[in-house]
């Protein structure tokens, strides 16, 4: 242990006692108090701050192999980070954990001045320190295949590794999982009838090295399809197309332009009409592309840009993909889509038996005719708590204690929950909500136990 390291050890046992004791009261039938599903970022804050609260029995699975198959490592693509190198992150307010002093007790003293922003390279590792500092184990790959009620507050969860199955019960699940959050890859109808050895999404994992002297057809316009797009060109691709069916590809400012986090800290505290048309107006002008990702790829005489060039058809001809666009019809070799993700809880898999209970926002919210969106209407609508909520009053209330820290819950809540500027505030109002439920519960069951009693 590095002295960096024993400080950080030191300034843990000292802060609230962390993980010395468990403050809920164990129950019957109950393997977990807490299970977080995802080992990324989000999951081990979210185990670290339930630490912190004195909420001890949680358990993290991921279906990751190992950290090396994490999202950070396969399908983060960039450089550098796009957040602001000084931005709070998964600490959670403790100095001794921060990206900073990590860099400076790996690099040396005042090393973290020096960067601009920070390298992905280097947050990938500072996060495999942060989770072995807070002593965070992760199960690695397993995964939850389904989940059910059973008993008075228990959940039971089904799961599967290395060809076995089996169930464990648990009081609360956080279902923290990344960009995929409730639902899948949004796939456009264009592409649906691609074989996959031709086309992928930017959240597959693909072998970047097999399309050197390949022409590559990259659609999409916004951070990720840009990686992607720089990504293939570094690996030799012999031509990339970016096509974007906007008039002219938006670039965000220099530095970029950050919301005001206090406004972002109480937008899941408005009303549905205001929530719906902020979320809405933001989709409505599309996702924007660093300058950076720009930069990256027009290095590369072999990297053109087609705006205005929504794709019409897309179909196979001789083992390569021809494309049908607006600015006219070519032919390549592979296919990417930079075309985001939808949040539909019946899309996932290990959701589907309880999709059809979960309201969603188009069961709660009509908006105003022009403002229909199929992709946000589609997305869970949580309580202030980022829990599930009943499509229909009184049929499973027990949804309550499925809670969504992901990208699933953004319509709820503003930002892109599951981010790093998300942690901040997000984790310890989730934790306050699963510890406050888990208290609550305790405390009737022993009024109704001494009731039983005086009976």
């Amino acid at each position: 242990m590095t002295n960096h390291e024993q400080i950080v050890a030191d300034e843990l046992s000292r802060q609230f006692g962390y993980g010395a004791a468990n403050h809920i009261a164990p129950i019957d039938g109950a393997d977990h108090d807490v299970a977080v599903i995802g080992g990324g970022q989000s999951g081990v804050t979210i185990a670290y701050g339930l630490r912190r609260a004195g909420v001890t029995n949680v358990t993290v699975i991921d279906a990751a192999a190992d950290e090396s198959k994490l999202a950070w490592q396969t399908r983060a693509r960039m450089r550098t980070l796009r957040t602001p190198k000084a931005i709070s992150g998964p600490e959670l307010g403790n100095p001794a954990l921060t990206f900073r002093s990590w860099y400076d007790g790996v690099h040396g003293a005042n090393a973290f001045d020096a960067i601009r922003l920070i390298p992905t390279s280097d947050w990938i590792e500072y996060l495999a320190w942060f989770r072995r500092q807070v002593g965070i184990e992760v199960r690695r790959g397993v995964r939850m295949t389904d989940i059910e009620p059973v008993g008075e507050g228990r959940l039971r969860l089904h799961l599967a590794a290395h060809g076995k199955t089996w169930t464990e019960d648990a009081r609360k699940v956080v279902l923290a999982t990344g960009v995929s959050g409730t639902g899948a890859p949004h796939v456009p109808d264009v592409l649906s009838g691609l074989p996959r050895h031709l086309a992928r999404h930017t959240a597959d994992d693909i072998d970047f090295g097999a399309l050197q002297g390949k022409s590559v057809a990259v659609l999409g316009a916004a951070a990720s399809a840009y990686d992607a797009a720089a990504t293939a060109l570094e690996a030799g691709a012999a031509d990339v197309h970016v096509y974007t069916r906007r008039p002219e590809l938006v670039v965000a400012p220099v530095g970029g332009v950050r919301p005001n986090p206090l406004v972002q800290d109480v937008f899941h505290l408005q009303g549905d009409e205001q929530r719906w048309a902020q979320r809405w107006q933001h989709a409505a002008r599309g996702a924007n592309v660093p300058p950076e990702s720009v930069e990256r790829v027009a290095v590369f005489p072999n990297y053109h840009l087609h705006v205005a060039a929504e794709w019409a058809a897309v179909s196979e001809h001789d083992g390569r993909v021809v494309v049908d666009a607006a600015d006219g019809t070519r032919s390549f070799d592979f296919v990417i889509a930079g075309t985001g993700y939808q949040q539909d809880p019946a899309t996932r898999p290990e959701l589907v038996a309880i999709a059809p209970l979960v309201a969603r926002w188009s069961d709660v919210h009509s908006p105003a005719p022009g403002f229909e969106s199929e992709l946000l209407g589609s997305a869970p609508y949580l309580g202030s708590g980022y829990e599930l909520t009943e499509r229909d009053p009184g049929t499973a209330p027990w949804l309550r204690d499925i809670h969504v820290f992901s990208i699933g819950a953004s319509v709820s809540f503003g930002l892109p929950v599951g981010d790093i500027p998300s942690l901040r505030t997000g984790v310890p109002r989730l934790v306050e909500a699963i510890t406050r439920d888990l208290v609550l519960a305790d405390l009737r069951r022993t009024d109704q136990v001494a009731a039983g009693i005086r009976r």
